[in-house]
């Protein structure tokens, strides 16, 4: 998603229009969700994907044609079974689609563009808000939980700053908001092959990835350049170095059982929302039975997930951070909804 607005402000920049392909809702089994979005020049280039197939492929027809008249609209797709066969697809649904005309020379997206890219870089809840009430003019805002609102005068956001794309009427006027960034961070503990594959991995997830350990050759951004940062630590003392959140992942893959079991003691103390330890079963119990003699509770314990990832029979680093990333991914659904 970063990558679309960085795109957007270059094009701008070389005084290109553009428009911004946005599905605002959808029903039934459509290829993706409201809050999908791509991007698409006068050429017909585009970037990013609201699902594939033949939807997607008119859209970007229809967007060439919406640069040409230079105004926004809104598009619907009634995918029931006559519509699914004329498009040449398998899934039905229903979906509205926006399509944003933006100018180059609108001076008030660039500069929401520049925002919602420094806002990439900060661990903050973060929403996409715009003013839907006329069609054809869509003003946007954006949200930041501690700068708060711009763009946008609403007297009270919150109901639009939900965990999914929402459409609401306040004030008599209606709003689409969609969730732009989620705090919350993936620290592996760790800086092996698997660490080394799961890491671009994640990253082209956008999950913000942190990497630990206590060797300077795997922990360092050469090794790790999708990482949001790399720690060179001590083991002993995590939280020297790194304070761990409510809506954090934790992925343990050191380099041996003591070093998991030391982090996994200290992890079991914060409120960290997923635990994962890479290591056969047996490896398991071994750890078990340390972290009950320290006097952790079962129940404290039950929070790890090991053998970490999806059982997929992976065998390889490759393979083994899919299973990991396909997990998280998983999770940060279930994390959505609560």
């Amino acid at each position: 998603m970063k990558e679309l607005f960085e795109t957007a402000r270059k094009s701008m920049e070389k005084k290109q229009d553009l428009v911004f392909v946005t599905t605002i809702s959808s029903s039934g089994s459509s290829p993706r969700g409201a809050g999908s979005k791509m991007l698409v020049l006068e050429n017909g280039t585009s970037y990013g994907t609201i699902g594939g197939g033949n939807v997607e492929y008119v859209s970007i027809q229809h967007a060439r044609e919406v640069l040409k008249q230079k105004q926004s609209c809104t598009r619907g797709f009634a995918l029931h079974p006559d519509q699914v066969a004329d498009l040449g697809m398998i899934c039905g649904g229903d979906v509205v689609i926006f399509f944003q005309y933006i100018s180059w020379e609108n001076q008030d997206f660039y500069d929401l563009c520049t925002r919602i890219l420094k806002s990439w870089d900060k661990n903050e809840n973060t929403w996409l808000i715009f003013d839907i009430t006329e069609e054809t003019v869509w003003k946007a805002g954006l949200y930041e939980e501690q700068e708060g609102l711009t763009g946008l005068g609403i007297s009270d956001p919150s109901p639009l700053l939900q965990t999914k794309a929402v459409q609401k009427v306040l004030d008599g006027r209606k709003y689409y908001c969609e969730p732009l960034v989620q705090k919350g961070r993936v620290y592996i503990f760790g800086g092996g092959h698997v660490a080394q594959a799961l890491v671009p991995v994640l990253a082209r997830l956008e999950f913000r990835c942190v990497v630990f350990d206590d060797r300077e050759a795997f922990s360092n951004p050469q090794v790790f350049p999708e990482a949001e940062q790399c720690i060179l630590g001590d083991f002993n003392r995590i939280s020297d170095y790194l304070s761990i959140q409510p809506q954090d992942y934790v992925c343990i893959m050191s380099r041996g059982h003591q070093y998991d079991y030391l982090i996994q003691k200290q992890i079991l103390t914060t409120p960290a929302y997923y635990i994962g330890v890479m290591g056969s079963r047996k490896k398991k119990e071994v750890i078990r039975q340390k972290l009950l003699a320290d006097g952790f509770f079962p129940e404290d314990i039950s929070r790890i997930t090991t053998p970490i990832g999806l059982d997929i029979l992976a065998e390889t680093p490759e393979e083994i951070a899919v299973s990991i990333a396909g997990q998280l991914i998983a999770e940060r659904a279930k994390a959505a909804t609560r």
